[in-house]
């Protein structure tokens, strides 16, 4: 049995997360994304390693199989580690990632060429539409990018609002204090003067549910949780520069 937790935390859309106790002081969740519709989109395979259990959660939702998408926010073992075991699986599945992404690594890493996508092309996938967003750096990597379901306002945010240990599937409590945790723990993010701006541009989008790689997603208020954590960057940047 997969050790995988499947939980749907938007209209057609599905987490599916696995908890790794030895990551971080309390543990770290690593959560992937499927939308189930006439052509099934992943986001985020996991590690090499998590592909067994994550590819039995999504056979309980969608035959893999039938997988046409394949798609992250950058590149990085926990978000892209069993791409190509996913390509083996799913022979119709194209990966789709930014220009930027294509060109400087999946061309190359890719089993099949990758499919790029401009800032704000849309993937429709037959109820659901999937913009892709370019975020260079935030939080980061040259290629980093969010994808936006626009029929359920879902945005797949990665790894902004990370959260350390085991929460529930979804919340609509306030997770800033914990993403600083995490944050604090990790300093996984760029700080630049752009991190923050373009977090404010995703809140702009006011979705309704952000699916969030590390932790839980979030419900409610995400236009607010994403603007505290853009205020919270933008708090790190001055500090950081009035230090120096």
């Amino acid at each position: 049995m997969s050790d995988t937790l499947i939980a749907e935390i938007a209209d057609g859309i599905y987490r599916l997360s696995t908890f790794v106790a030895d990551v971080g002081p309390t543990g770290f969740t690593f959560n992937q994304f499927l939308i189930d519709d006439d052509e099934p989109l992943l986001f985020h395979t996991g590690q090499r390693m998590l592909f067994d259990s994550v590819s039995e959660a999504i056979a309980t939702i969608v035959p893999i199989d039938t997988l046409r998408w394949i798609t992250f926010g950058h590149v990085e073992a926990d978000e892209c580690g069993s791409m190509n075991q996913f390509l083996a699986a799913a022979p119709r599945a194209e990966v789709a990632h930014g220009g930027i992404g294509c060109m400087v690594s999946l061309n190359d890493l890719a089993d099949r060429p990758p499919v790029p996508l401009e800032n704000g092309q849309v993937l429709e996938l037959g109820t659901h539409r999937v913009r892709h967003i370019d975020t260079p750096h935030v939080p980061h990597g040259w290629e980093a990018r969010v994808l936006f379901e626009e029929t359920t306002k879902t945005l797949l945010c990665g790894d902004l609002l990370t959260q350390l240990g085991q929460g529930p599937a979804l919340t609509s409590n306030d997770v800033l204090a914990a993403a600083a945790q995490a944050e604090d723990v990790f300093g996984a993010s760029c700080l630049t003067p752009t991190t923050a701006p373009t977090i404010r541009t995703l809140a702009d989008l006011d979705p309704s549910t952000l699916a969030v790689m590390h932790g839980s997603s979030v419900t409610g208020d995400c236009s607010g949780a994403l603007r505290g954590l853009a205020d919270d960057y933008e708090r790190r940047l001055h500090s950081s520069t009035a230090a120096a």
